[in-house]
């Protein structure tokens, strides 16, 4: 009889642990799902603030001095562009990189064609085809990519005051 007690409170044991192996094993499981699930909800609420500080200049109109505003905090942002397009320069100039914004197909809406030569300094200066009347009223719009990712800003000028 002792031998049988001593028999069940193996297998009991043993069952247990196998037991609180297989709960560890399935908690474990879900919450690296989880995890995964929060990594991806994180990320894209990181990209939704990224894009939030463009919403400002999505279809809008902007003062010339927004304009040279944005020209200096986006200066320098990797593959990203402006293009400024005034009354004395209605071809317009870039900033940063040039980017594609045609119609044909021959490339990506929004994709990097070279590097400007605009230079910002010239954007102050009245003598200058770059000059950005600081109370001009320019139309704002926001380049993005085919993966949705902002790639730059067009400023086309409306109205002189």
């Amino acid at each position: 009889m002792n031998n049988a007690s001593t028999a069940l409170k193996v297998a009991a044991g043993i069952f247990l642990t196998i037991a609180l192996i297989t709960i560890v094993v399935i908690l474990f499981i879900s919450a690296q799902e989880a995890t995964k699930t929060a990594q991806n909800n994180f990320s894209d609420i990181q990209t939704e603030l990224a894009q939030a500080s463009f919403t400002v200049y999505d279809e809008t109109t902007i003062s010339g001095s927004q304009v040279t505003n944005a020209l200096r905090k986006y200066k320098g942002k990797g593959q990203f562009g402006i293009q400024v397009k005034t009354g004395k320069n209605t071809v317009g100039e870039w900033y940063g990189s040039v980017l594609y914004v045609g119609d044909s197909t021959s490339q990506e809406y929004g994709s990097v064609i070279t590097e400007s030569s605009g230079q910002i300094g010239n954007t102050w200066n009245e003598a200058s085809s770059e000059y950005v009347n600081p109370s001009g009223k320019f139309k704002a719009e926001v380049v993005k990519d085919s993966s949705n990712v902002v790639r730059g800003l067009l400023f086309t000028q409306t109205s002189v005051r």
